[in-house]
């Protein structure tokens, strides 16, 4: 069974940063696309990053261009996200998932696996 273990959340004062880290199991995901995504309290889901597997194409929300990567090990298997200049409006619950192919995708709906979320609290 594919799953994706979130870990790196916590909580930072405005202004700090955090790193988080998503670590697929279960198959290989080399030719999969990576996905970081938030949800706040009372708000949708919302799309803040991506990552082809080969690294060649990311895309960030223009909320976090500038102050958050995305990246990858692929030794590790592992994909992570940067998070410098922290907000409190970044205050959500974040999300990796997975979405087989390489192309870019945007869109919750176009990602198949996810993860159980990890908070990230931002205090002003």
């Amino acid at each position: 069974q594919v799953q994706l273990v979130e870990s790196g959340g916590g909580l930072v004062q405005a202004g700090g940063s955090l790193r988080l880290s998503c670590a697929p199991s279960g198959r290989t995901f080399s030719s999969y696309t990576m996905g970081w995504f938030r949800q706040a309290p009372g708000k949708e889901r919302e799309f803040v990053a991506a990552s082809t597997w080969s690294g060649s194409g990311t895309d960030y929300a223009n909320s976090v261009k500038g102050r958050f990567t995305i990246s990858r090990d692929n030794a590790k298997i592992t994909v992570y996200l940067q998070m410098n200049s922290l907000k409190p409006e970044d205050t959500a619950v974040y999300y990796c998932a997975a979405r087989r192919g390489s192309s870019m995708a945007i869109t919750a709906k176009d990602y198949a696996y996810w993860g159980q979320g990890t908070q990230v609290t931002v205090s002003s």
